[in-house]
């Protein structure tokens, strides 16, 4: 298979020939297998080889849609579940257990902070929040018992675009791995993987699908994480398994780099039940044959948009790292070199009066004709969505604050249409206040 972007995400994972000979991955829509024999069954249940099982775990559609991935992102392995919010808990939740510690950028979008905040602590994991542009702040927050950074490659919603490799470094010196949630950026504008991170999660609902039509998560071991080097720390890969018997995940998949794959797919999976159906699995698959060239035009025309935004006299700031002065356009152009993401916020001019602020924000987002109110990004149509008081309404003032959202923040997805059209959508908006 060639190592080409585009070759890979059409063909990639695609098993030769099949029973029918389709070009096309089907739909293998169904819930068992049937095994050759019972020993058959009892090596696949044992781990002794690999081969379907049930669909809980996986499914052939699943699998290319793993391997497609798993190659554009360069990593070894993946495991996709049902939705992205789940790829996050199942990736932190392979690491840290009751008793153990996260530490979390404080710029992540709403809902994977209220599952660190709230659902982790109920389960007995600690989450520190640092600012993801503070390398102290990173360092100071380690405990012994952490066991794993997390934070977002480009932050939904304000395009704060991480320097991935400062914190990878921090987190290698502290022996833990660095997950990151790629879902903004896409393996097309960035592969953190190439940057230090050991592990990338994506909302595949979101650009990989593309369409607004498939839940979907992916998790990626880019497999640069040596856990066998200080074996304590990971007793779920480095001891006995015990639902197995005396298998050693680490022993037995370490060498294909299949271990921390293995293991969500057998314990978290198998146990929670986040499973990807076939039909979610083929239509993610039609997304990923299409995603660079979407991606191409999705940031082509954001770009056009927010350097409308920034001339209007109503917006007072635009939160896209392309734009000149941007505090994070140096990181963009390190890490974002083909294209900065769709996905950009903008503030509106103050007026000092909260009540009046809240008025002039519902009759923006009210106006708009082109761009949909929608809770979503990523779509080949234009989303618009007011993080204070949906996203990120479930966070204090102060949460917001520091995540870089205020009262007049309102975030974008751009989509596919004509840009043309979408600015004068969001003019005739604007103008109207």
């Amino acid at each position: 298979m060639s190592d080409g972007f585009g070759t890979i995400q059409v063909q990639g994972g695609t098993p030769h020939g099949g029973a029918q000979n389709t070009v096309a991955v089907p739909i293998y829509q169904t819930t068992a297998y049937e095994f050759d024999s019972l020993q058959d069954a009892a090596d696949i249940f044992a781990l002794r080889r690999t081969g379907n099982l049930y669909s809980r775990s996986s499914n052939p559609t699943q699998i290319v849609f793993e391997e497609r991935v798993a190659a554009l992102e360069g990593g070894v392995a993946a495991v996709a579940v049902a939705s992205g919010q789940a790829a996050v808990a199942i990736a932190l939740l392979a690491l840290a257990k009751g008793g153990e510690h996260i530490v979390a950028a404080r710029q992540l979008y709403g809902g994977t902070v209220d599952l660190l905040q709230d659902t982790f602590a109920d389960w007995g994991i600690a989450v520190t929040f640092v600012d993801q542009d503070d390398p102290d702040a990173w360092r100071d927050a380690v405990r012994p018992e952490t066991r794993a950074l997390f934070a977002e490659s480009v932050t939904n919603p304000t395009a704060r675009v991480l320097d991935v490799q400062q914190v990878a470094d921090i987190a290698h010196a502290a022996g833990v791995p660095l997950v990151i949630d790629n879902t903004v950026a896409t393996p097309v504008l960035q592969r953190p993987g190439a940057h230090g991170a050991d592990i990338v999660v994506h909302s595949a609902t979101k650009y990989i699908g593309g369409h607004g039509t498939s839940m979907g998560g992916v998790i990626v071991d880019i497999g640069s994480f040596d856990f066998g080097a200080e074996p304590q720390r990971w007793p779920q890969l480095t001891e006995p398994y015990r639902r197995i018997g005396d298998i050693t995940l680490w022993e037995r998949f370490g060498p294909t780099g299949t271990a921390l794959s293995t293991l969500i797919r057998t314990k978290y999976i198998h146990d929670l039940g986040p499973s990807l159906s076939p039909f979610n699995s083929f239509q993610l698959l039609q997304g990923l044959e299409t995603l660079d060239l979407r991606i191409a035009k999705h940031a082509a025309n954001a770009l056009v948009v927010a350097e409308a935004l920034a001339a209007h006299p109503a917006v007072a700031v635009v939160h896209h790292p392309g734009l000149a002065g941007n505090a994070w356009a140096e990181n963009a152009r390190r890490y974002l070199p083909r294209g900065v993401p769709a996905v950009f916020a903008f503030d509106l001019v103050s007026t000092g009066d909260a009540e009046a602020d809240r008025t002039r924000v519902h009759a923006v987002v009210d106006a708009l004709r082109v761009i949909k109110l929608v809770a979503n990004i990523g779509d080949a149509r234009s989303l618009v969505a007011h993080p204070a008081s949906m996203t990120h309404s479930h966070l204090t003032a102060l949460q917001c604050a520091e995540a870089g959202i205020t009262p007049t923040t309102i975030r974008l997805s751009i989509g596919l249409e004509d840009a043309g059209d979408l600015i004068a959508d969001l003019v005739q908006a604007l103008d109207a206040i």
